[in-house]
């Protein structure tokens, strides 16, 4: 089945891409191959809102800092703040800029408004609090863990005081130093302060986890779940700046391997409150192995869509999206020979299509790989997705 449309904008119908799953997915995951395009997002808001007002879903992760999600979370959840902070404050990527995210964060907040916490929706970031130039202090993962801790569980349980952690991060300045990225012997990671604290860290996850039942009991599931966030946070960022200062040939691909691991714990979590849209990159969600080249290196690693994949099964669905042309950045007619030239070939302005049934709808026969002068496209191959999965097409993306 292909069901194409043309209309003046790009619209996704969640009816169209449930009848193109084997399954109900409690995580679905729409990608997109660049940033920073509006109309993509717009579709993305139009999806998540049927999926709200039809499927019963509840929350949306975005590929954004989880610990900056916090604010955003709290001022569509309860109010918390207003809209110009959250957006200020509660991005990563530059993406609080974007005209749709405000969109998407103020529709929310008015849905939420009135609705009791049982049927609000809630927001997630769930990337890591990494930039491709590196990562930030674990600070506010640290001593937020810690702090739920202290004021709740016998001080004798736990493996430090507060002040001793302050001591060993010193300034945040050291763990925020662009320059070791790729000049190794400039990370914390690898000082005797960062090894330690890599331990205590485990041990203040492994005490929240011994306690839950009196935490959650204590406080509340909300509360818990922030601090297992702050948990996971802390280990990964610790874990992350380890690997900064390491020097070994296989330095970078740990790296993009433990951002996207840190990415597939935070949407375990989400999917744990339940049903949850995912959107970001198509090559953090995809199921096979991702690929790029970075520092003239090639890089392979397993997305947090693989990875999640393999935890949920049918459960996940990832729905790729694949573009005609983005002329006002130079992306031209699609090539005859690739998915996405034949894809353009198609009647209507954007497509839905289920990956079990684009082989044979398309006459697949292994398209090349499509190369953009703009930015690095995920090319869609339907040989790698899997039966509980689709591809949208959007043939022409006008100018934000």
């Amino acid at each position: 089945m292909v069901d194409c449309s043309k209309d003046t904008a790009p619209a996704v119908e969640a009816s169209a891409v449930m009848g193109q799953l084997a399954a109900r997915p409690r995580l679905l995951a729409l990608g997109e191959p660049t940033h920073g395009e509006d109309t993509l997002l717009d579709m993305r808001n139009g999806l998540f809102r049927q999926l709200v007002e039809e499927e019963g879903y509840r929350t949306i992760a975005l590929e954004s800092d989880c610990m900056k999600g916090l604010v955003v979370d709290d001022y569509v959840a309860s109010g918390v703040g207003t809209l110009d902070e959250a957006m200020e404050r509660g991005f990563s990527h530059g993406f609080g800029a974007s005209a749709a995210n405000r969109e998407l964060v103020g529709w929310m907040r008015a849905y939420n408004d009135g609705r009791p916490a049982s049927e609000r929706l809630r927001f997630a970031g769930f990337d890591g609090p990494l930039e491709i130039s590196g990562a930030a202090s674990p600070r506010q993962a640290l001593t937020g863990l810690h702090g739920y801790l202290a004021a709740r569980v016998d001080a004798d349980l736990l493996p430090c005081t507060a002040e001793t952690l302050d001591r060993l991060l010193g300034t945040d300045d050291q763990w925020c130093d662009t320059a070791a990225m790729t000049e190794p012997a400039r990370s914390a990671g690898g000082s005797a302060e960062a090894e330690r604290l890599r331990l205590l860290a485990d041990d203040l996850a492994a005490l929240l986890g011994e306690q839950t039942p009196h935490l959650i009991s204590a406080t509340s599931r909300d509360a818990w779940e922030r601090a297992r966030l702050y948990a996971r946070t802390a280990t990964g960022l610790l874990r992350y700046h380890a690997w900064m200062a390491d020097t070994s040939p296989g330095r970078m691909t740990r790296l993009v391997g433990l951002r996207d691991r840190i990415m597939a714990d935070n949407l375990l979590a989400a999917v744990e409150r339940g049903p949850t849209l995912v959107h970001a990159h198509n090559l953090h969600l995809q199921r096979n192995k991702s690929a790029m080249r970075m520092g003239g290196l090639p890089l392979e690693w397993w997305s947090a869509g693989a990875l999640v994949s393999a935890r949920l099964g049918e459960e996940y669905a990832f729905l790729a999206t694949a573009l005609g042309t983005i002329r006002h950045q130079g992306v031209e007619t699609p090539p005859p020979d690739t998915v996405e030239g034949l894809l353009y070939a198609l009647p209507g302005d954007h497509c839905v299509l289920g990956a079990a049934r684009l082989a044979a709808a398309l006459g697949y026969t292994r398209p090349a790989r499509r190369v953009s002068p703009y930015y690095g496209y995920f090319p869609v191959d339907p040989a790698h997705l899997d039966g509980n999965d689709g591809i949208v097409f959007v043939k022409e993306v006008p100018r934000s």
